[in-house]
C-alpha cells in the first residue's frame, strides 16, 4: 500500500493492500478500494462508492459525487465500480438518487477518456470505451463492448445495445439496438447498419453476421411494420443467438429505438 501524506483519507475508509493513493487526492467517508487499483494525484473519491480491483483512476477524475439532479438532497446513494477499469484526467461518475436505482454501476475493464461523463443512476457494462468528452445523462444503460465517439451526447433513460459504435459528435434520443453503427443526423442519431468491422474483430462468425445482415435488410429496408418485420425474421433464421438478442432489445425497447 502506497498512500501519500498529503492524500486525505476518512477514517472509515477501506483500502485494500496494494492500493497506490496519490499527492492530494480525497477519499471520503463509507469508500471501499480493491487491491491493486491505482488513485491519482487530486482525484475525489466520493462517499458510498465502491471500487474493485485493479481500478486506475487518474489525476483530478471524480468518481461518487453528488449528482446532478435537483431532488437530491444527500440521501445515501451508492456508486459501484467493478475491476479493470481506466478512468482518465477530469471524467466524472455521479452515484445513483432515490428516485432512480439508488446507485451508479459500471462493471469491468472499461475506458472513459478526458471529460466523459456518466451521471446519476446509470449503469454501463463490460469492456466500453467512451472517447473524450463522451456524455450519458440520468438513468442511461449502455450494455457491453460499445464504443462511443467523442462529443456523443446521450439522453436520460436511453439504452445502447451490446457492440454497437457511435460516431463522434452524435446526439442519441432513441434506443440504439445491438451490433449497429449510428451517426448524426439532421437533429438526432441516425442508424448507418451494422458494425460489420467491430464484429470481425470480437470474433463473430460468418454465419453469424450474415444472419444479421439478412435481420438488418428485414427490419428497416424492406417497408414492413416491425412486428411484420420481426414475425418475418424469425420464421426465417433460427438458431441465431445473435438475431434473437437484436429482437429482444427491439421488442422491449421503451423510448423506441433509432432508425436509418
Amino acid at each position: 500500500m502506497s498512500l501519500h501524506p498529503t492524500a486525505i483519507i476518512h477514517p472509515s475508509a477501506q483500502i485494500a493492500e496494494g492500493v497506490e493513493i496519490g499527492p492530494y487526492a480525497i477519499i471520503e467517508e463509507q469508500v471501499s478500494i480493491g487491491k491493486g487499483s491505482v488513485v491519482g494525484p487530486h482525484a475525489f473519491i466520493g462517499k458510498w462508492t465502491q471500487l474493485g480491483e485493479n481500478n486506475h483512476i487518474f489525476h483530478m477524475a471524480s468518481v461518487g459525487a453528488p449528482p446532478q439532479d435537483l431532488k437530491y438532497k444527500g440521501e445515501e446513494c451508492w456508486t459501484r465500480i467493478g475491476n479493470g477499469n481506466v478512468i482518465r484526467e477530469f471524467a466524472t461518475i455521479h452515484r445513483g438518487t432515490t428516485t432512480g436505482h439508488g446507485e451508479t454501476v459500471m462493471g469491468n475493464n472499461n475506458l472513459m477518456m478526458a471529460y466523459s461523463h456518466v451521471a446519476h443512476d446509470c449503469v454501463v457494462g463490460n469492456g466500453n470505451v467512451f472517447a473524450n468528452s463522451a456524455t450519458l445523462a440520468g438513468h442511461v444503460t449502455v450494455q457491453d463492448n460499445v464504443i462511443l465517439g467523442g462529443l456523443v451526447a446521450i439522453h436520460q433513460f436511453v439504452t445502447i445495445g451490446a457492440y454497437a459504435m457511435l460516431g463522434g459528435g452524435t446526439l442519441v434520443g432513441l434506443d440504439i439496438p445491438p451490433y449497429m453503427i449510428a451517426t448524426s443526423g439532421k437533429r438526432d442519431a441516425k442508424l448507418r447498419g451494422l458494425n460489420l468491422i467491430g464484429l470481425k474483430r470480437r470474433g463473430f462468425s460468418d454465419e453469424a453476421i450474415n444472419n444479421l445482415k439478412k435481420a438488418y435488410k428485414t427490419l428497416f429496408m424492406a417497408d414492413l411494420k416491425q412486428a411484420d418485420a420481426i414475425a418475418k425474421i424469425r420464421a426465417e433464421i433460427t438458431g441465431c443467438p445473435e438475431v434473437d438478442l437484436l429482437l429482444e432489445f427491439i421488442e422491449t425497447s421503451k423510448r423506441g429505438i433509432c432508425r436509418g
